[in-house]
């Protein structure tokens, strides 16, 4: 037998691998691309649709306004959590991961094409409110699934760089949106953005949402929940989620910081440098644009970095700098597009190292049959609580002068996130049973 015949089987296994890696990353992060452009576009267009749903005679408030619907929509993310963590448990991750999908393109269309308070009135911002439910029951219900299907899918000694593909996901689709932002504040003329074109980014959702309902009706469950479904055996959810109670506290304690930090910096910072800060927004867009670019390449390192060292002295670089940094990253921020660029790109930096590697530890913490719901629960409710108030508590304390409030309770959150950390145990290289 030639060396050619051996390895011909080889590369074409090898291909196999590949190509079935590929297709698991692609397919678990496309959604999340989808679910953060929708948010991104949110926070990034909220200065610009603000006046079309609210009084626009005081834009401050309209702004504010705006962003207190952005943190209603996290309400519902404990609800779809819930269902959706459920769902998966049960009928599977990837058929979770495509209703949940449905309902965020839903919610994603109704803001496109909501009428404006000149048009309709008070069910201007009713719609709005409709639209922003959708898209965070719908998120809700996406973290557990698609979390969860990727980090069973991966290979013990590579579910951290497995993982750090999640978050790379998340910040493409803040990546697309500011992409398009910029693209849109350059192609049209002066008044276009506030006046209709804000509309665009949401009509682009809504087609990427088919799309990826499309990709994920073809993918495969994992091997892992295969087997347990064929054990037949059957415990309430919240028995469950009671016998894994330590588990849950740990991924709230994991969750408070880092959910603020994101919030603050990829959410939260553009419309606080455009609004109090009088940054030109072309230069706020492009300051963010760097920051994720910075915060794209460093993801896969830091999960390397996990895979080789461990969960827990990643995640301790990355809150505890966040704790150092909190005060003077904020405070660094004073109008200059320097100063917003590099304040974004260091935090952002300093957050991979949790973000990186976080599916990978929640999905280790938890059994197979309660792994997406005890993942999505405690999740989405720590994420709505501290994550989707953080920009519209940025931006009041902004417009009160106390943003040193604002640097404290940053800091004070990751300070939590320090502690759970220093008590969880090591989880890189646990089975997943």
């Amino acid at each position: 037998m030639t060396t050619e015949t051996i390895s011909a089987p080889l590369e074409e296994a090898r291909a196999r691998h590949f190509g079935d890696a590929r297709a698991v990353i692609f397919g678990a992060g496309i959604g999340n691309v989808l679910e953060w452009y929708d948010f991104a576009s949110y926070a990034i267009f909220a200065p610009f649709f603000a006046p079309q749903f609210f009084n626009p005679a005081d834009k401050t408030a309209a702004l504010l306004s705006a962003l207190a619907i952005f943190a209603v929509g996290f309400l519902l993310r404990p609800l779809g959590g819930l269902y959706f963590g459920r769902l998966a448990d049960r009928k599977g991750r990837r058929y979770a991961m495509v209703v949940s999908m449905m309902v965020t393109a839903v919610g994603c269309l109704t803001i496109a094409v909501s009428p404006s308070h000149a048009t309709i009135g008070i069910l201007a911002p009713v719609l709005l409110v409709i639209g922003r439910l959708a898209q965070g029951f719908g998120l809700g219900g996406e973290i557990g699934a698609s979390y969860t299907f990727l980090v069973e899918s991966a290979p013990t000694n590579r579910r951290g760089l497995w993982a750090s593909s999640m978050f790379i996901a998340l910040i493409m689709g803040s990546l697309l949106a500011t992409i398009i932002a910029l693209v849109l504040d350059a192609a049209l003329p002066a008044g276009a953005l506030q006046a209709y074109a804000w509309r665009v980014p949401f009509l682009i959702g809504a087609l990427l949402g088919v799309y990826a309902i499309f990709l994920r009706k073809g993918l495969e469950e994992p091997e892992v929940f295969k087997k347990a479904a064929t054990k037949g055996t059957r415990q309430s959810t919240w028995s469950s989620i009671y016998e894994n109670r330590a588990a849950v506290l740990m991924v709230i304690g994991l969750t408070a910081g880092p959910t603020v930090s994101y919030n603050t910096w990829v959410s939260g910072a553009t419309s606080y440098s455009i609004n109090f800060k009088h940054m030109p927004a072309n230069g706020a867009l492009w300051a963010l644009l760097i920051a994720c670019v910075v915060y794209i390449i460093v993801q896969p390192f830091w999960g390397m970095l996990s895979d080789r060292v461990g969960r827990k002295p990643n995640l301790l670089l990355g809150a505890g700098f966040a704790v150092i940094l909190a005060y003077p990253m904020v405070t660094l921020i004073q109008g200059e597009f320097w100063q917003l660029a590099v304040a974004m790109s260091v935090s952002m930096f300093v957050l991979a190292a949790w973000t990186a590697i976080c599916p990978a530890v929640y999905a280790e913490l938890f059994p197979t049959h309660i792994r997406a719901t005890g993942t999505a629960i405690p999740y989405s409710l720590t994420v709505a609580l501290f994550g989707g108030t953080a920009p519209y508590l940025q931006n009041w304390l902004a417009s009160l002068g106390r943003m040193d409030i604002f640097s404290g309770y940053l800091a004070l959150l990751n300070v939590l996130t320090v502690v759970t950390i220093v008590m969880m145990p090591e989880t890189r290289g646990r089975p997943l049973t």
